[in-house]
Protein backbone atom coordinates (compact mmCIF):
# COMPACT_ATOMS: atom_id res chain seq x y z
CA UNK A 1 0.00 0.00 0.00
CA UNK A 2 1.45 3.37 -1.00
CA UNK A 3 1.89 6.21 1.48
CA UNK A 4 -0.92 8.29 -0.07
CA UNK A 5 -3.31 5.34 0.04
CA UNK A 6 -2.35 4.72 3.67
CA UNK A 7 -3.21 8.33 4.52
CA UNK A 8 -6.53 8.03 2.69
CA UNK A 9 -7.51 4.76 4.41
CA UNK A 10 -6.51 6.15 7.81
CA UNK A 11 -8.69 9.22 7.29
CA UNK A 12 -11.62 7.02 6.31
CA UNK A 13 -11.16 4.94 9.45
CA UNK A 14 -11.05 8.04 11.64
CA UNK A 15 -14.15 9.47 9.94
CA UNK A 16 -16.01 6.18 10.44
CA UNK A 17 -15.05 6.09 14.11
CA UNK A 18 -16.21 9.65 14.60
CA UNK A 19 -19.49 8.96 12.82
CA UNK A 20 -20.11 5.88 14.95
CA UNK A 21 -19.33 7.82 18.11
CA UNK A 22 -21.68 10.63 17.11
CA UNK A 23 -24.48 8.19 16.29
CA UNK A 24 -24.08 6.46 19.65
CA UNK A 25 -24.11 9.78 21.47
CA UNK A 26 -27.24 10.86 19.62
CA UNK A 27 -29.01 7.61 20.50
CA UNK A 28 -28.07 7.98 24.16
CA UNK A 29 -29.26 11.58 24.13
CA UNK A 30 -32.59 10.60 22.56
CA UNK A 31 -33.13 7.84 25.12
CA UNK A 32 -32.32 10.20 27.97
CA UNK A 33 -34.75 12.77 26.58
CA UNK A 34 -37.54 10.16 26.34
CA UNK A 35 -36.99 9.04 29.94
CA UNK A 36 -37.09 12.61 31.14
CA UNK A 37 -40.36 13.31 29.33
CA UNK A 38 -41.99 10.18 30.73
CA UNK A 39 -40.88 10.87 34.30
CA UNK A 40 -42.09 14.49 34.38
CA UNK A 41 -45.88 14.28 34.93
CA UNK A 42 -46.52 17.61 36.69
CA UNK A 43 -47.56 20.45 34.39
CA UNK A 44 -45.23 23.41 34.08
CA UNK A 45 -46.19 26.38 36.27
CA UNK A 46 -47.96 29.23 34.52
CA UNK A 47 -45.61 31.99 33.60
CA UNK A 48 -46.12 35.60 34.55
CA UNK A 49 -47.79 37.29 31.57
CA UNK A 50 -46.05 40.59 32.29
CA UNK A 51 -42.62 38.98 32.57
CA UNK A 52 -43.23 36.94 29.42
CA UNK A 53 -44.25 40.06 27.47
CA UNK A 54 -41.15 41.86 28.68
CA UNK A 55 -39.00 38.90 27.67
CA UNK A 56 -40.58 38.80 24.22
CA UNK A 57 -40.03 42.53 23.81
CA UNK A 58 -36.36 42.40 24.84
CA UNK A 59 -33.83 42.13 21.99
CA UNK A 60 -32.23 38.70 21.56
CA UNK A 61 -28.50 38.24 21.14
CA UNK A 62 -27.56 36.59 17.89
CA UNK A 63 -24.64 36.53 15.52
CA UNK A 64 -24.56 39.51 13.19
CA UNK A 65 -25.66 38.63 9.66
CA UNK A 66 -22.98 38.56 6.97
CA UNK A 67 -24.24 41.84 5.48
CA UNK A 68 -23.68 43.68 8.78
CA UNK A 69 -20.09 42.53 9.25
CA UNK A 70 -17.35 44.99 8.46
CA UNK A 71 -15.04 44.26 5.56
CA UNK A 72 -12.19 43.35 7.91
CA UNK A 73 -14.42 41.05 10.00
CA UNK A 74 -15.65 39.25 6.90
CA UNK A 75 -12.07 38.85 5.67
CA UNK A 76 -11.12 37.43 9.07
CA UNK A 77 -13.89 34.83 8.92
CA UNK A 78 -12.91 33.78 5.41
CA UNK A 79 -9.22 33.71 6.33
CA UNK A 80 -9.81 31.39 9.29
CA UNK A 81 -11.61 28.97 6.99
CA UNK A 82 -8.80 29.11 4.42
CA UNK A 83 -6.19 28.31 7.07
CA UNK A 84 -7.83 24.90 7.57
CA UNK A 85 -7.66 23.86 3.90
CA UNK A 86 -5.34 21.02 2.91
CA UNK A 87 -4.92 18.68 -0.04
CA UNK A 88 -5.01 15.02 1.00
CA UNK A 89 -5.19 16.33 4.55
CA UNK A 90 -1.44 17.07 4.41
CA UNK A 91 -0.47 19.68 1.80
CA UNK A 92 -1.44 23.22 2.91
CA UNK A 93 -3.85 25.03 0.60
CA UNK A 94 -4.22 28.21 2.63
CA UNK A 95 -3.92 30.64 -0.30
CA UNK A 96 -7.01 29.40 -2.13
CA UNK A 97 -10.57 30.70 -1.85
CA UNK A 98 -13.77 29.55 -3.53
CA UNK A 99 -15.47 32.86 -2.70
CA UNK A 100 -15.27 34.99 -5.83
CA UNK A 101 -16.25 38.19 -3.97
CA UNK A 102 -14.08 37.47 -0.94
CA UNK A 103 -13.32 40.49 1.23
CA UNK A 104 -9.86 41.95 0.53
CA UNK A 105 -7.18 41.22 3.10
CA UNK A 106 -5.52 43.93 5.14
CA UNK A 107 -1.69 44.17 5.00
CA UNK A 108 -1.51 42.49 8.40
CA UNK A 109 -3.72 39.62 7.24
CA UNK A 110 -1.54 39.13 4.16
CA UNK A 111 1.57 38.82 6.34
CA UNK A 112 -0.25 36.49 8.72
CA UNK A 113 -1.30 34.21 5.87
CA UNK A 114 2.25 34.09 4.50
CA UNK A 115 3.78 33.38 7.91
CA UNK A 116 1.18 30.71 8.64
CA UNK A 117 2.21 28.94 5.44
CA UNK A 118 5.92 29.42 6.19
CA UNK A 119 5.90 27.61 9.54
CA UNK A 120 3.56 24.80 8.50
CA UNK A 121 5.19 21.38 9.17
CA UNK A 122 4.78 20.42 5.53
CA UNK A 123 7.28 23.13 4.54
CA UNK A 124 9.99 21.39 6.58
CA UNK A 125 9.11 18.00 5.11
CA UNK A 126 9.19 19.41 1.58
CA UNK A 127 12.55 21.11 2.24
CA UNK A 128 13.93 17.82 3.58
CA UNK A 129 12.83 15.91 0.49
CA UNK A 130 14.19 18.64 -1.80
CA UNK A 131 17.53 18.55 0.02
CA UNK A 132 17.70 14.76 -0.25
CA UNK A 133 17.04 14.83 -4.00
CA UNK A 134 19.58 17.63 -4.51
CA UNK A 135 22.22 15.76 -2.56
CA UNK A 136 21.54 12.55 -4.46
CA UNK A 137 22.01 14.44 -7.75
CA UNK A 138 25.01 16.34 -6.31
CA UNK A 139 23.30 19.63 -7.13
CA UNK A 140 25.11 22.68 -5.75
CA UNK A 141 28.40 20.78 -5.39
CA UNK A 142 29.83 23.68 -3.42
CA UNK A 143 27.79 22.48 -0.44
CA UNK A 144 29.68 19.18 -0.41
CA UNK A 145 28.27 15.85 0.76
CA UNK A 146 27.58 14.22 4.11
CA UNK A 147 25.49 15.62 6.93
CA UNK A 148 26.93 19.11 6.53
CA UNK A 149 26.11 19.21 2.82
CA UNK A 150 22.57 17.98 3.50
CA UNK A 151 22.05 20.62 6.21
CA UNK A 152 23.14 23.37 3.82
CA UNK A 153 20.83 22.10 1.09
CA UNK A 154 17.96 21.82 3.58
CA UNK A 155 18.53 25.39 4.77
CA UNK A 156 18.65 26.68 1.19
CA UNK A 157 15.46 24.84 0.18
CA UNK A 158 13.56 26.12 3.20
CA UNK A 159 14.91 29.66 2.75
CA UNK A 160 13.76 29.60 -0.90
CA UNK A 161 10.22 28.62 0.11
CA UNK A 162 9.92 31.16 2.93
CA UNK A 163 11.50 33.96 0.90
CA UNK A 164 9.07 33.38 -1.96
CA UNK A 165 6.09 33.40 0.42
CA UNK A 166 7.12 36.57 2.23
CA UNK A 167 8.04 38.56 -0.87
CA UNK A 168 5.37 37.28 -3.24
CA UNK A 169 2.46 36.81 -0.82
CA UNK A 170 3.01 39.53 1.77
CA UNK A 171 5.44 42.38 1.06
CA UNK A 172 4.66 43.13 -2.59
CA UNK A 173 0.91 42.41 -2.31
CA UNK A 174 0.73 44.81 0.64
CA UNK A 175 2.68 47.52 -1.20
CA UNK A 176 0.79 47.13 -4.50
CA UNK A 177 -2.66 46.45 -3.03
CA UNK A 178 -2.92 43.06 -4.72
CA UNK A 179 -4.63 39.96 -3.36
CA UNK A 180 -2.13 37.08 -2.98
CA UNK A 181 -4.82 34.38 -3.02
CA UNK A 182 -5.89 32.08 -5.82
CA UNK A 183 -9.59 32.60 -6.62
CA UNK A 184 -10.73 29.17 -7.75
CA UNK A 185 -13.22 29.29 -10.61
CA UNK A 186 -14.67 25.80 -10.19
CA UNK A 187 -17.10 26.06 -13.12
CA UNK A 188 -16.88 26.27 -16.90
CA UNK A 189 -15.17 24.18 -19.55
CA UNK A 190 -11.90 22.38 -18.90
CA UNK A 191 -10.04 24.59 -21.38
CA UNK A 192 -11.38 27.80 -19.87
CA UNK A 193 -10.46 26.76 -16.32
CA UNK A 194 -7.03 25.54 -17.43
CA UNK A 195 -6.18 28.81 -19.16
CA UNK A 196 -7.55 30.79 -16.22
CA UNK A 197 -5.45 28.91 -13.66
CA UNK A 198 -2.25 29.33 -15.71
CA UNK A 199 -2.94 33.04 -16.29
CA UNK A 200 -3.10 33.78 -12.56
CA UNK A 201 0.70 33.68 -12.39
CA UNK A 202 0.71 36.99 -14.31
CA UNK A 203 -2.86 38.27 -13.64
CA UNK A 204 -4.36 38.80 -10.20
CA UNK A 205 -7.24 40.40 -8.33
CA UNK A 206 -6.57 43.78 -6.76
CA UNK A 207 -7.85 44.86 -3.35
CA UNK A 208 -10.43 47.10 -5.03
CA UNK A 209 -11.99 44.12 -6.84
CA UNK A 210 -10.53 44.78 -10.30
CA UNK A 211 -8.12 42.47 -12.13
CA UNK A 212 -4.69 43.48 -13.36
CA UNK A 213 -1.06 42.39 -13.82
CA UNK A 214 0.31 40.18 -11.06
CA UNK A 215 3.32 42.35 -10.28
CA UNK A 216 3.61 40.95 -6.77
CA UNK A 217 4.11 37.37 -7.94
CA UNK A 218 6.63 38.20 -10.66
CA UNK A 219 8.63 40.66 -8.55
CA UNK A 220 8.41 38.37 -5.54
CA UNK A 221 9.97 35.50 -7.49
CA UNK A 222 12.75 37.77 -8.77
CA UNK A 223 13.41 39.16 -5.28
CA UNK A 224 13.53 35.66 -3.78
CA UNK A 225 15.87 34.54 -6.54
CA UNK A 226 18.13 37.53 -5.91
CA UNK A 227 18.18 36.91 -2.18
CA UNK A 228 19.24 33.30 -2.76
CA UNK A 229 22.60 34.61 -4.00
CA UNK A 230 23.43 35.24 -0.35
CA UNK A 231 23.38 31.56 0.66
CA UNK A 232 23.98 29.60 -2.57
CA UNK A 233 27.58 28.52 -3.42
CA UNK A 234 29.58 31.06 -5.38
CA UNK A 235 29.40 28.86 -8.48
CA UNK A 236 25.59 29.05 -8.39
CA UNK A 237 25.18 32.82 -8.17
CA UNK A 238 24.72 35.59 -10.68
CA UNK A 239 22.12 37.67 -12.48
CA UNK A 240 21.43 35.00 -15.08
CA UNK A 241 20.85 32.31 -12.46
CA UNK A 242 18.64 34.70 -10.48
CA UNK A 243 16.25 35.18 -13.39
CA UNK A 244 16.46 31.49 -14.27
CA UNK A 245 15.35 30.56 -10.74
CA UNK A 246 12.60 33.20 -10.86
CA UNK A 247 11.29 31.77 -14.15
CA UNK A 248 11.40 28.23 -12.75
CA UNK A 249 9.43 29.22 -9.65
CA UNK A 250 6.87 31.07 -11.79
CA UNK A 251 6.39 27.99 -13.97
CA UNK A 252 6.02 25.82 -10.86
CA UNK A 253 3.43 28.30 -9.59
CA UNK A 254 1.40 27.85 -12.78
CA UNK A 255 1.44 24.07 -12.31
CA UNK A 256 0.38 24.53 -8.70
CA UNK A 257 -2.53 26.75 -9.74
CA UNK A 258 -3.76 24.07 -12.15
CA UNK A 259 -3.61 21.47 -9.38
CA UNK A 260 -5.52 23.71 -6.97
CA UNK A 261 -8.18 24.50 -9.59
CA UNK A 262 -8.93 20.89 -10.44
CA UNK A 263 -8.17 19.14 -7.14
CA UNK A 264 -11.80 19.13 -5.88
CA UNK A 265 -12.83 17.50 -9.18
CA UNK A 266 -10.10 14.89 -8.74
CA UNK A 267 -11.29 14.19 -5.20
CA UNK A 268 -14.86 13.64 -6.34
CA UNK A 269 -14.09 11.48 -9.38
CA UNK A 270 -11.08 9.46 -8.21
CA UNK A 271 -11.28 9.45 -4.42
CA UNK A 272 -15.10 9.53 -4.44
CA UNK A 273 -15.32 12.35 -1.90
CA UNK A 274 -18.04 14.97 -1.82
Amino acid sequence: MTFKKLIFVSRLAIAAALFTGMATAQQASAASSTDTQQSSQAPAPASNPGAQAAKDASPTKSAAPQSQLSQRERAEQELKQQEQQRILGVIPNFNTTDVQNAAPLSPGQKFRLALHSSVDPFQFVAAGLDAGISQGQDAFPGYGQGAQGYAKRFGAAYADAVSGLIWGNAIFPALMHEDPRYFRKGTGSFKHRLLYSISTTVVTKNDNGTWGPNYANVLGNIAAGGLSNVYYPSTDRGVGLTFQRAFTVTAEGAIGSVLVEFWPDIERKILHRK
